[in-house]
């Protein structure tokens, strides 16, 4: 054979050989993200924290001396779209590990496909209960629990004087669970449920409900919302004078965008919330500098909840010593560890129960952490007025 031939064939074999080696050194994570539709904002901001934990693990030398790589699609807000997402993701994209999308409904669908994969999950921002009472071996939580969401609200009050309750909630997954865990919760504490209504999840007219909300004249109002419904909630409260001691709502006064849009009128309202940035917990001042330089704005829960998946995942993987499936599944079961969002440990359905949310309160146009008392940076003011 001819000399220079012989060269290029040793050339082209050591080539294939090195670009082999690249792909079984990398990790490869999969997930789906809503960067259009309905959840835009949230999945956004949930792809930036699982990017910025992707860069910090390589920058510290990789997992397992591998370089973790993200393979992530939009899923356009839509549930059929993730679940064929996550089946190309497994099919086809080689993954190593998966990261679940933003929201219940989403996570719902995308969690099947990874039960019939038997490939574990580890979910971001999704707390629905019927998540957790499929039968599922595959998929991991590390929100807190829809049914526990508002625990804290309704402890605060009740320990503040509080009575008697409204329940207000929208007819999605999130929602409803919420509204049965206030319902339980209540009763526990002696609190008197007084309204319990449900409304469309696409409603913007609320004049009606504030107003029988007004006459109702609850010392509690308990709003199990997202953000639009939030703020127009907040709008007719004030437009109908409602003067309810402490009004607590989920999601939407945990976002910036509620007081920068509300303006004087988000003043007073709590929000339960996963995560703040200045609250005083390991990580979170770090985090929240690095995030700001990094994309040049504060992070919210959500980019917190991102980093933290990636934190549960890599955590799981380390203990396993390796990416097989069975063995990370073992781990993530039986795991405890303190990722940037607080305590992770599930239960056997892989129902997170190491996390407990936050109370805020908007105050001087600003979100101020008020419980636990332990963590807090203000006072809660009770009565709001």
């Amino acid at each position: 054979m001819n000399k220079k031939i012989q060269l290029l064939i040793s050339w082209l074999f050591a080539a294939l050989l090195i670009t082999g080696t690249a792909q079984a050194d990398t990790i490869r994570v999969g997930t789906t993200q809503s960067l259009t539709g309905i959840y835009k904002e949230f999945g956004e901001e949930q792809l930036r924290g699982l990017r910025m934990w992707v860069d910090d693990i390589n920058a510290r030398g990789a997992l397992l001396g591998q370089k973790v790589v993200l393979v992530h699609y939009d899923d356009h807000s839509k549930k059929d779209r993730s679940a064929w997402l996550y089946r190309k993701l497994i099919e086809e994209n080689d993954i190593d590990l998966l990261v679940g999308p933003y929201g219940s409904d989403i996570t719902l669908a995308a969690s099947t496909v990874a039960e019939e994969h038997n490939f574990p999950m580890v979910a971001a921002a999704a707390s629905a209960e019927k998540i957790w009472q499929r039968g599922y071996k595959n998929i991991f939580g590390i929100d807190t629990p829809s049914a526990n969401y508002m625990d804290i609200a309704v402890q605060v009050a009740v320990e503040q004087g509080a009575q008697t309750a409204t329940l207000i909630y929208s007819d999605t997954e999130f929602s409803m669970d919420v509204a049965r865990g206030v319902r339980k919760e209540a009763a526990k504490q002696g609190l008197k449920i007084i309204l319990d209504e449900q409304y469309a999840v696409d409603q913007t007219d609320f004049s009606e409900l504030a107003k029988k909300m007004r006459d109702a004249d609850a010392d509690l109002v308990l709003g199990a919302t997202y953000l639009e419904d939030s703020m127009a909630l907040g709008r007719a409260f004030g437009a109908h004078d409602l003067e309810a001691d402490m009004i607590a709502l989920t999601v939407g006064p945990a976002l910036r965008e509620f007081g920068n849009i509300m303006g004087n009128r988000s003043e007073g309202i709590v929000g339960v919330v996963q995560w703040l940035r200045s609250v005083r917990m390991p990580m979170a001042q770090d985090f929240a500098y690095r995030y700001r330089q990094k994309y040049g704005n504060n992070p919210g829960v959500h980019a917190a909840i991102g980093y933290s998946a990636g934190q549960v995942l890599e955590a799981a993987v380390r203990l396993a010593g390796s990416t097989d499936k069975d063995a990370v599944r073992k781990q993530l079961q039986s795991m405890r560890f303190r990722s940037l969002l607080g305590h992770y440990q599930v239960d056997e359905t892989g129902r997170q129960m190491g996390k407990r949310n936050y109370l805020l309160q908007w105050q001087d146009n600003r979100r101020r952490l008020v419980r636990p008392s332990n963590i807090a940076e203000r006072e809660l003011i009770y009565p709001r007025k």
